[in-house]
């Protein structure tokens, strides 16, 4: 329960379909944040007591406030676990991506390593047959009778793409209660249960970022990050100043503080050379990509081996398009043999756009879906083959 409405009215329905339901909320550290403070029963009484206020983002002190709030609401038990030194491993990752010259998704990250990795630890601990969850996904039976992992029905809201890196075996312990509702209807669902948070406004930063500052944070974890470098054209003229690469993500085209009288955009970041390079938006445009730690969750049987027609979803905020996919025995030559592998699966996957597509940038997570909405698998992209 991370105190906004959607996992409060998942704790809800699981009520109302007889669960027996236990409140966890995941301690993170957010500034300002007391444990003393968190670690409460969910009486009326303790959760009338004032909490210091901390930032206003996902998991916050505010949010552990209305969690413990919404738990005595319902009744139930309310515990708060303590993942902070976990989580140091995710704002440790976000760093060295960014100063690697790659660009993170720790969401995704969270959810592989913390709430459907340390946090099914804990469900056993206490005898937990389940973990469940607010997002906007489902699980339901798939063609071989086995779990299958589905895009959430409100299609605007879902979140399937967060949680391509579940391990397979862990969906039969999963539930998403809301992923077959739309928000206004989860809202509304709330608001009839008298839950004091049906109308609070989403999270939209990093929960470790409350501020939106990222190469802030960065160079508060890696001093040596804001070095200055040069800004430079797809043809190695040098065009300007920056004052660190990691400030500059791929696709970018405000704030890169060049003007060339057109439109340009951050096409490559170089953390060897410290060079920033730019272009036009045609040189953001991607045929392909390659993809390590690829996890899949289907049968081996239904992995992908030869060229396989799928829709592919390469940002967390972008519609799936259409593609082909496969599945590799061995990373290809081009890659690094550094390459970063944070999950410890050395498995690749390749896709073929059918059209090209813009800013398909390196760190950030490819997930793949077969034609009936069902999630295959997915990869992080370690290189995308420019056109030209």
């Amino acid at each position: 329960m991370s105190g906004g409405v959607d996992s409060s009215v998942a704790a809800a329905l699981l009520l109302e379909r007889g669960y027996d339901v236990v409140g966890v909320f995941m301690r993170l550290g957010s500034p300002g944040e007391s444990l003393d403070e968190l670690i409460a029963d969910a009486t009326p009484a303790a959760c009338a007591k004032p909490l210091k206020v901390g930032h206003q983002g996902c998991c916050s002190i505010n949010d552990a406030a209305d969690a413990r709030l919404v738990a005595a609401g319902l009744g139930i038990p309310f515990y708060v676990v303590n993942f902070k030194k976990d989580f140091g491993r995710i704002m440790e990752y976000f760093a060295q991506e960014y100063t690697s010259g790659r660009t993170p998704n720790p969401c995704v990250r969270c959810n592989d390593w913390l709430k459907f990795g340390k946090l099914h630890d804990y469900a056993r601990q206490i005898d937990a047959d389940l973990v469940a969850t607010g997002h906007y996904a489902r699980v339901q039976p798939g063609p071989d009778g086995q779990p299958a992992l589905m895009r959430g029905l409100d299609l605007d809201k879902d979140q399937s793409y967060v949680l391509f890196g579940v391990p397979r075996d862990r969906l039969g312990q999963m539930l998403l209660p809301i992923g077959a509702m739309r928000k206004p209807d989860v809202r509304e669902h709330a608001r009839r249960l008298g839950l004091p948070v049906f109308n609070k406004p989403d999270s939209q930063e990093i929960c470790f970022i409350p501020d939106n500052d990222y190469a802030g944070f960065v160079e508060r974890q890696r001093p040596d990050a804001a070095t200055p470098g040069n800004i430079i054209d797809a043809d190695g003229r040098v065009l300007g100043r920056h004052a660190g690469q990691h400030r500059f993500t791929i696709g970018q085209r405000r704030g890169i503080g060049v003007a060339l009288g057109h439109p340009i955009f951050v096409i490559d970041r170089d953390p060897g050379a410290n060079t920033v390079t730019v272009g036009q938006r045609e040189h953001l445009l991607a045929q392909s990509c390659i993809a390590g730690e690829a996890n899949w969750l289907v049968s081996d049987d239904q992995v992908p081996r030869d060229w396989t027609p799928c829709l592919a979803q390469f940002r967390s905020n972008a519609d799936p398009v259409p593609a082909s996919v496969r599945a590799l025995a061995t990373a290809p030559a081009e890659i690094p043999s550094d390459a970063p592998n944070y999950s410890g699966r050395d498995s690749w996957l390749e896709v073929r756009f059918d059209e090209p597509q813009e800013a398909v940038a390196p760190g950030q997570a490819i997930v793949i879906f077969d034609r009936t909405d069902r999630l295959v698998g997915g990869g992080w992209i370690a290189r995308a083959r420019r056109i030209g």
